[in-house]
């Protein structure tokens, strides 16, 4: 393809681009094909001669196409959202065309550079201290793919500042604390490293919220044992449930010790960008006592995947640990310290050019536009909150958390009823009830479990869902509901005493 040729094929493609989403609504949220209809369609092998570019672009529409859930689409409730503006697109374009590994500064400054510039730029939206700023020249900030990939440097740094520490300490005595509500991220890097994880146990009356006396005894308990806690990772808004672990206390139980806190706030963490859920998303704590952090744009934060933002308080600490530099990487610069060299910041070597769509999207929103985002997505999870108050038929399981709810179908009973539910045929309900979300493809929930309670998320954050959504929404979980309701009324009858 000759430079002509491609500028007609992105015309094609930009067009068909704004199509898709003129047509995003009128499609199935979620895919509609069986496992294995990709391999059936295609050929076994490459072919051996090129073919025309309008065939390969007809069959993107054809063939895959069909198999996208579609994120972006307004009625996408399942996990979480995740961000796909025209600003976040243009910008991997650009970065595409320029592709280059981005290891040091001299591989193209700009991309050093730029990335500096933005993370500080969100560090400052966020209401970051100013060790956590790049000019600070002390703690600093650096893009990373997920924040699985954020958690995983920040116990590579931890690991390393604690056995500097501790010299002598076994590999096998070191742990990892989690909660019984942190993402898998945390037992996924155990699994990578070689080491203990601990998942400490939430409690409901404290909205799954790690508390500082669990922590203290989990500490007390494996000093004596010999054990080395070393990082805790404390999250804003889990997966799960949503559920903020109580930095003020862990902070406090931390103090003076060697254990690293690393602030898991992948989804949550954009709330920050609004002065009104600063004291609900802990921002003193964070700056007071969080050794990391990390915020996912891709998520929540209107930026294409992947862009995961990590800040450290220290940034010694991390380039200490993944500093690696052969004869070949060396530069005039880099050996003066006068630059940023990123590949020291993250495990790999080669990085793509993130911090353009960042860029991208930040100018073209302002800090107001994306508040707005953010102010409009929790506005619309309070109007589905306050439908779900008025039913008779759902119940929280868990306290909304900002654009997340957490809910599950509970049946009324009349007085004198021969049925008495259990948990597990609650559960055996929710599940019945959800499956049939399933069938329907006008919507997309996902499901969870919480201290043994089959439940369902209802995630917002979608860019295009408005209250007409949150309606159509509700209308189909009301008439889901009723079928699984009388299905489940007929089998508990029908259930000898």
């Amino acid at each position: 393809m000759d430079i002509e040729q491609f500028r007609k094929a992105g015309y094609q493609a930009i067009d068909r681009i704004c199509d898709y989403f003129y047509s995003l609504e009128k499609r199935p949220v979620a895919s509609q094909v069986q496992p294995g209809y990709l391999r059936e369609a295609l050929p076994d092998s490459a072919p051996e001669q090129g073919e025309e570019w309008d065939t390969i672009a007809d069959d993107y529409q054809k063939l895959i196409l069909p198999g996208i859930t579609h994120w972006q689409h307004p009625s996408f409730f399942a996990y979480f959202p995740t961000a796909s503006t025209f600003e976040g697109l243009l910008g991997d374009l650009y970065a595409s065309s320029t592709s280059n590994p981005g290891f040091n500064w001299n591989s193209s400054p700009a991309c050093t550079e730029l990335e500096a510039v933005v993370m500080d730029w969100s560090a400052k939206l966020f209401g970051l201290g100013d060790h956590f700023l790049n000019s600070s020249e002390i703690g600093g900030g650096v893009i990373q793919t997920t924040a699985s990939d954020s958690a995983l440097v920040a116990i590579v740094a931890a690991r390393s500042a604690y056995t500097k520490k501790h010299p002598g300490v076994k590999h096998e005595d070191l742990i990892i604390y989690t909660t019984t509500q942190t993402h898998s991220l945390g037992t996924k890097a155990a699994l990578v490293l070689g080491l203990q994880c601990r998942a400490l146990q939430v409690k409901a009356e404290d909205e799954f919220g790690l508390r500082g006396d669990t922590l203290k005894q989990a500490i007390e308990e494996d000093t004596k044992q010999g054990k080395h806690p070393f990082v805790i990772i404390a999250t804003i808004g889990t997966t799960s449930s949503g559920a903020i672990d109580r930095l003020n206390e862990i902070g406090e139980v931390v103090k003076g010790s060697s254990l690293w806190v690393h602030v898991d706030a992948a989804w949550a963490g954009v709330t920050l960008s609004c002065p009104e859920f600063r004291d609900i998303a802990q921002l003193d704590y964070i700056n007071k006592y969080g050794d990391s952090l990390c915020v996912n744009f891709h998520k929540w934060g209107l930026v294409n995947f992947d862009a995961s933002a990590f800040w450290v308080r220290d940034r010694k600490l991390l380039t200490d640990a993944l500093d690696i530099t052969p004869e070949y990487l060396r530069t005039k610069h880099g050996d003066a310290g006068t630059v940023i060299d990123y590949r020291n910041w993250h495990l790999a070597l080669g990085r793509r050019f993130r911090s353009l769509k960042i860029w991208f999207v930040l100018r073209s929103f302002g800090q107001e536009g994306f508040r707005n985002y953010i102010r409009k997505s929790v506005a619309l999870n309070n109007y589905f909150v306050s439908l779900v108050k008025q039913s008779p038929s759902f119940s929280f399981v868990t306290k909304p958390s900002f654009a997340l709810t957490v809910f599950r179908l509970t049946p009324q009973l009349h007085e004198g009823s021969k049925i008495s539910p259990t948990q597990e045929s609650l559960n055996d309900l929710n599940r019945e009830f959800h499956n049939r979300t399933l069938t329907r493809p006008e919507i997309l929930l996902t499901q969870t479990v919480i201290d043994g309670v089959f439940c369902i998320r209802f995630a917002v954050g979608a860019e295009r869902t408005t209250k007409e959504h949150i309606d159509k929404a509700w209308a189909l979980i009301q008439e889901e509901a009723e079928v699984a309701l009388g299905i489940w009324a007929k089998k508990a009858v029908s259930v000898p005493n």
